[in-house]
């Protein structure tokens, strides 16, 4: 199939818009675009875009979608195993539910891919998975998993051990069950090290199924993903992956537009910075602004902007954009923190985030700005597949 006469943002820096252009995908995968004069007609499905726009399917990298039910309680809540603190063998690939119903409503606005995984109610939670939001069977859908290990710090962890009368019930006790774990993991993988290095003289170590799911962070395979808001908790997570040379994201970081300075000075993938529409619902999130996308950006940080889904749903993730536009960050920055740079701080910007050609056939086309509440798209493809639009 081609779409033609579109104006194309690629989201791609060499060059972030073709005025009057075409894009071809074949199967599931982009494989040319460019300008309209550069077109040369084959024997394909023809879809004329007739000078509306075409972006990159929007990514959403950190939500729970699938994994807390929609209109459920118990029976459908999977995200949180809140029986044992470090949960490190959990894989979302186990839970999540592909026919839950805020799926079709995430294709429907547009939002293409997502990262989504467990909660945070343990200080290691488990693997996250990076999955399209069309299909039927997970197996299916998934672009890279795991995409990162879940931990979490602050409130949290310690509002629901201690409701258990259990470790941890302070900040200390989350970070002392991190590196326990960590150290585990670490002596497991030094094991492993010298056993391939010479079988014949090494014991091959005793499997451990939870030090086999950290043994990805210390062969730099995915990074830490950690839930922090306050700003105390954002520096223990980047001491903790100091500590073990862990490549690192950080997920909320509530308070980091306070401390923009001193995160500058670090070297990490990135911040996964929302939700931006809830309320301040508990002590740590005091310092919540949807200022604070704007100032990271501005200051030079990786930023993707998040939903949380299900704190805020899933469709609302380009209302999210437009508030930090509307509260000081650039309109190029908001289209950017929902497909670019949230598909390299999560390691799939090979397949998804931007437009180019071997990327896959993730397409929106809007006959406006994807920024104005009161657009909705007008086609939505997802590996090169029609799922709105009825194409």
């Amino acid at each position: 199939m081609v779409i033609i006469n579109a104006v194309i943002h690629t989201l791609e820096k060499e060059c972030p818009l073709i005025e009057n252009g075409f894009v071809r995908f074949e199967q599931t995968t982009i494989t040319a675009l460019g300008r309209m004069q550069d077109y040369q007609p084959q024997d394909e499905t023809v879809y004329d875009a007739k000078g509306h726009a075409v972006y990159p399917g929007f990514v959403d990298a950190h939500t729970h979608l699938g994994m807390f039910g929609d209109s459920l309680t118990f029976e459908g809540d999977d995200g949180n195993e809140d029986t044992d603190p470090i949960t490190p063998q959990l894989r979302a690939i186990d839970a999540i539910n592909p026919l839950d119903g805020y799926f079709a409503e995430a294709a429907a606005a547009g939002v293409t891919t997502v990262i989504t995984g467990p909660g945070s109610a343990n200080p290691i939670a488990g693997q996250m998975a990076a999955i399209k939001t069309s299909g039927k069977r997970l197996d299916k859908m998934i672009v890279k998993a795991p995409v990162g290990m879940k931990f979490a710090l602050g409130e949290n962890p310690k509002s629901t051990y201690n409701h258990k009368e259990e470790t941890p019930v302070t900040r200390m006790a989350t970070a002392a069950l991190i590196r326990e774990a960590l150290l585990k993991a670490q002596k497991y993988y030094r094991d492993w090290c010298r056993y391939e290095q010479d079988p014949e003289n090494e014991d091959e170590p005793e499997q451990d199924m939870k030090s086999e799911a950290l043994l990805p962070l210390f062969r730099h395979e995915m990074p830490a993903h950690f839930h922090a808001h306050r700003a105390d908790d954002i520096f223990t997570a980047i001491r903790i992956a100091k500590e073990f040379g862990l490549d690192y994201v950080l997920v909320h970081a509530t308070d980091a537009h306070l401390v923009y300075e001193e995160l500058l000075e670090e070297s990490f993938g990135g911040i996964l910075c929302g939700p931006l529409l809830t309320d301040r619902s508990k002590p740590e999130l005091r310092h919540q602004t949807p200022k604070a996308a704007g100032i990271l950006a501005k200051a030079g940080l990786p930023v993707g902007i998040i939903t949380d889904h299900p704190e805020t749903p899933i469709n609302y993730l380009l209302l999210c954009a437009a508030v930090a536009v509307r509260e000081g960050m650039s309109r190029e920055e908001a289209l950017r923190s929902v497909t670019i740079v949230p598909a390299q701080i999560c390691g799939i910007a090979d397949r998804v985030g931007s437009l180019s050609i071997g990327k896959d056939a993730d397409l929106v086309l809007y006959d406006g700005d994807p920024l104005d509440i009161m657009q909705r798209p007008l086609a939505v493809f997802i590996n090169g597949r029609s799922v709105v639009g009825g194409l």
